[in-house]
């Protein structure tokens, strides 16, 4: 998958303050509502990853009209940022690819993909399948200009895209996110005065609790969901749960991390 937006391709030499202006042009254009060739109960559940490296792996006889879910995860080698992509159909993995690209900036809170989209979209480069939504490590609209990672990728792409984070960037949800929650526990995200781009009390995602312990002593925090483009909060939330299996992680970017740790693996570094 080349860029269909090749203006929002994230470009590390900016500023900070050009980087910010970029985003508030992404989130002008980035579609927060369902635009979807499928619907989430259309979509299966991802069975293991075979051994290999970067390929593609047959689908069977299944000739269902279930939608290609992308994941897409990263790591890090020194200056490294190693972006691995695992696409899914149903129970099988249709295709998995991986891209190195020099890390040009430090993490800065905010312009994430900045330091990540290069590599990102290396990956999408190498990428033989369509995906018919993506599934991104990061944030989406719930950022401090609406523009997470999620968001650059799905923009830059024309992709529809959906934000998995594990911690709350922005935003005040409707709950107390310390509290313990049962499975399937969906709590809105609004946007406060940290998000700049949108009005205050604008649900922009939702802490979803995707698995739980049944000890009292023991308990998982949500996911934290949002769209990125092309999808609606709420429906960003039902592809999430719809492609969780038995994890924390939807299984998607679950693949997607276990396959990035094995392409870091095969990266030489100086110190080796």
């Amino acid at each position: 998958m080349d860029p269909v937006r090749p203006e929002f391709v994230p470009d590390p030499s900016l500023s900070q303050a050009e980087m910010e202006l970029l985003q508030r042009d992404i989130a002008e254009v980035a579609r927060f509502e369902d635009d979807l060739d499928f619907s989430p109960e259309t979509i299966g559940r991802a069975g293991d990853v075979p051994d290999g490296d970067q390929t593609t792996l047959g689908a069977g006889d299944d000739t269902t009209d279930a939608p290609l879910v992308a994941g897409v995860d990263q790591a890090f080698v020194d200056d490294r940022a190693v972006s691995a992509i695992v696409v899914l159909r149903n129970d099988e993995v249709i295709e998995r690819v991986s891209a190195v690209e020099r890390t040009e900036i430090p993490y800065i809170p905010g312009l994430l993909s900045f330091r990540e989209g290069g590599a990102i979209l290396a990956a999408f480069a190498e990428l033989e399948a369509d995906p018919d939504v993506v599934l991104v490590d990061g944030s989406g609209r719930i950022h401090f200009r609406e523009a997470g990672l999620a968001t650059h990728i799905g923009i830059t792409l024309d992709v529809p895209a959906v934000g998995v984070a594990k911690s709350l960037l922005c935003g005040t949800p409707e709950q107390s996110l310390d509290e313990t929650y049962p499975e399937g526990t969906r709590i809105p995200i609004a946007a406060d005065d940290s998000v700049e781009t949108c009005p205050d009390g604008t649900v922009i995602g939702h802490a979803l609790q995707t698995r739980q312990y049944d000890s009292p002593n023991r308990h998982i925090n949500p996911l934290i969901v949002s769209p990125g483009h092309r999808v609606s909060a709420s429906t960003a939330a039902d592809i999430v749960e719809a492609t969780t299996d038995g994890y924390k992680l939807p299984e998607p970017t679950r693949l997607a991390d276990s396959y990035a740790d094995e392409a870091k693996a095969a990266v030489s570094t100086p110190s080796e």
